[in-house]
């Protein structure tokens, strides 16, 4: 318990050290209004790519629908901001809606498309994704069709992203090293022998993709009552797509890939801006080197494990204090 406890405390510690260093930043505006779209970039792709990387690189499942669930958020934050009176409120409860509708399509696409394997997942998952942006585009009167939602207000700031994505990041990780996270990373690993342990199968793969989908749509919200437009162009297939080169570029499996990848994508747009059409050939070209020389991703499946660091240095003090 005690070790719990102290890793508990490091890891809190850790995140307010990351809250304060990016306060100080913006408050003496090394972090202008400029950067600080970046910095909001980074903090929800990082969101979007640990839900992905838990369906895809716990789960094994390979998921192309991450845009759809995005859509959800988005578009439920986006009309309940505009339809309530404290607009604040109202994204907090198109969050929870969005959340709450997420987790529905993911159970009502999951149960019967995760039996599938490899290339017919992804199209079913690509399938879906699609279904939901046709659907944002016919339902007029509710989603204002092609021409989006406009005006949305501007209530999301980067104390409120940051605190989501601890909260969120916290949750899979718990869930990663939990009971039902090894089970679910059995299954990815030899999935008949998991079964064969008694291992619910579908039950595990169903439990990754809820909570991946559910993310997203978090993620969703946030970036919708931050950029204040949404449209369903936005959530094509180029946006699943997008989150799952973080995925594969930091790592499938490693969350601190998903960071780290996060982070130097986001700032290698910022820098390869002033090259208009060239930045994406740049881009694609940074990419297939990574993929080339480390074809892995950039950390593979190795894990900053800071727990373990804070064991070394003060376990042995703490187990003297306690006898």
């Amino acid at each position: 318990m005690q070790r719990i406890h102290l890793r508990s405390i490091s890891w809190l510690a850790l995140a307010l050290f990351g809250f304060a260093a990016i306060y100080f930043l913006t408050s003496t505006g090394v972090i202008n209004p400029f950067y600080r779209i970046t910095l909001m970039t980074i903090m929800l792709n990082v969101i979007y790519a640990a839900g992905l990387n838990l369906i895809l690189g716990v789960a094994g499942q390979f998921s192309l629908g991450h845009a759809g669930f995005i859509a959800i958020g988005a578009y439920s934050a986006a009309i309940f901001t505009k339809e309530m009176d404290n607009s604040t409120l109202g994204l907090f409860v198109g969050i929870a809606v969005g959340m709450v509708i997420a987790m529905i399509v993911a159970l009502l696409v999951g149960v019967p498309t995760l039996r599938l394997k490899g290339d017919y997942l992804a199209i079913a998952t690509l399938g879906v994704s699609e279904i939901i942006r046709v659907l944002i585009n016919n339902l007029r009167d509710i989603t204002n069709g092609p021409a989006g939602i406009s005006g949305i207000p501007l209530v999301t700031t980067w104390e409120l992203v940051y605190i989501f994505l601890i909260i969120i990041v916290t949750i899979i990780v718990c869930y990663t090293y939990s009971s039902s996270g090894r089970a679910t990373l059995a299954i990815n690993q030899n999935e008949i022998a998991a079964e064969a342990m008694g291992v619910s199968v579908t039950k595990y793969k169903v439990m990754a993709f809820v909570i991946g989908a559910m993310t997203a749509a978090v993620g969703g919200s946030l970036q919708a009552t931050f950029i204040g437009i949404v449209t369903p162009s936005d959530y094509t297939f180029n946006r699943s797509i997008d989150v799952l080169i973080i995925v594969v570029f930091g790592g499938i499996g490693s969350y601190t890939g998903t960071f780290i990848a996060a982070i130097l994508l986001g700032l290698l747009n910022l820098f390869l801006q002033d090259y208009g059409q060239l930045r994406m050939v740049i881009y694609a070209v940074a990419l297939v080197l990574i993929m080339i020389f480390r074809p892995g991703g950039l950390l593979g499946t190795w894990e900053f494990k800071f727990g373990s660091i804070v064991d070394r240095l003060f376990g042995s003090k703490d187990k003297e204090a306690v006898s």
